[in-house]
Formats: C-alpha cells, sequence, structure tokens
C-alpha cells in the first residue's frame, strides 16, 4: 500500500476538526443600519393582515434553459454522464401576484433597463391589479432595484398615483415572489 496523499491527510485532518465539503450559502451583506431597517420594517408592517391582502408583489426573474444559475452544485447521482449544452440559455421574466392568485407573466427580450421595465408597468401592472381584483387602493411592491428607483419609474408610479410599499435594502427573501419564483 502506497503512501497517503497531502490531499487525503489534509481532508481527514479537516474532518476530525468537523469541516466538510459543502455548496456555499448565498446571502446579503447587511450593515447595522440594513439590520435596523429590516427590524423597523418588520414591527412596522408585521400587524397589518389586511394590508397584505392589498399588495400587488412583484420582480424579475432569470430562469435557465439548462443547468443552473450557480457556479458549482454539488448532486448525488449513478455514475454515467449528464448530458450539457454549450450554450445553456435562459430567459428573463417579471410577475406579480397577490395573496389571491397571480398576475400577468412577461418574458423580457434582452437585457432588462429602467426603459423596459416601465414599459412592463405601463401594460401590465394595473391590468394585473384589475384582473385580481385588488381595487384602485392597492399598494405596488418592488424592491430597490435602480430600473426600480429610476426617476422615469418613479415619475409613472407617481402620475398613476399608486401607493408604493417603501422596501428595505439588501432584503431580497423579504419579498414572497421569491418563493413562487423557486417554485
Amino acid at each position: 500500500m502506497g503512501e497517503p496523499s497531502r490531499r487525503t491527510i489534509i481532508s481527514a485532518a479537516l474532518h476530525q476538526s468537523g469541516l466538510y465539503v459543502r455548496g456555499a450559502r448565498h446571502k446579503p451583506l447587511l450593515s447595522k443600519r440594513h439590520m435596523t431597517a429590516h427590524v423597523e420594517f418588520a414591527k412596522r408592517h408585521l400587524k397589518t393582515r389586511t394590508m397584505r391582502n392589498k399588495i400587488l408583489w412583484s420582480d424579475e426573474t432569470k430562469i435557465e434553459l439548462f443547468g443552473l444559475n450557480a457556479k458549482r452544485c454539488h448532486v448525488w447521482r449513478t455514475p454515467g454522464t449528464i448530458p450539457t449544452v454549450k450554450h445553456g440559455g435562459s430567459i428573463m421574466l417579471w410577475g406579480c401576484f397577490s395573496s389571491e392568485w397571480t398576475g400577468r407573466l412577461v418574458s423580457i427580450e434582452g437585457k432588462m433597463n429602467k426603459a423596459k421595465y416601465s414599459k412592463i408597468l405601463n401594460e401590465n401592472l394595473l391590468q394585473s391589479a384589475q384582473d385580481l381584483r385588488l381595487g384602485r387602493r392597492f399598494t405596488f411592491q418592488q424592491d430597490n432595484d435602480p430600473k426600480h428607483t429610476a426617476k422615469t419609474t418613479q415619475e409613472w408610479l407617481w402620475d398613476k398615483s399608486l401607493n408604493v410599499l417603501e422596501w428595505p435594502s439588501q432584503r431580497p427573501d423579504f419579498n414572497p415572489i421569491e418563493h413562487l419564483w423557486r417554485d
């Protein structure tokens, strides 16, 4: 039997210390200011159940047509070949939903920018709210993406007299649409 390799020795030492190979967790980098703002946001909105029923949640997502939108993925599988494609491709979507049902789903051609975002809102937001029977006094939710906070977007929302839910920065997991995209 040969000598153990350095890799085997190092791996054994790490295992003895309780360290194992795992996929890295991704989480937003939060400052003290972000954490305080998140707690205040939760306190303000925790007791407003009726308000949550009148929110139109929205976001964009990128869906990979082949593979995963991740740098590295660990899986258990039987031996064999996993088919791959040279250029997997993806699609971008904008969607929205309320506590009752889903609104419109829009395919986004090319790179999303503030002009495309304003056009999507103009053609789909109010119609989705109407289809979902939210009435005129609903609250629109979007995150703090630069195209959402762009002057043209803010002016469009103001012109339509829409109530926009203030949103804490660095908090994508607060948005329930992220769970819907995952499903």
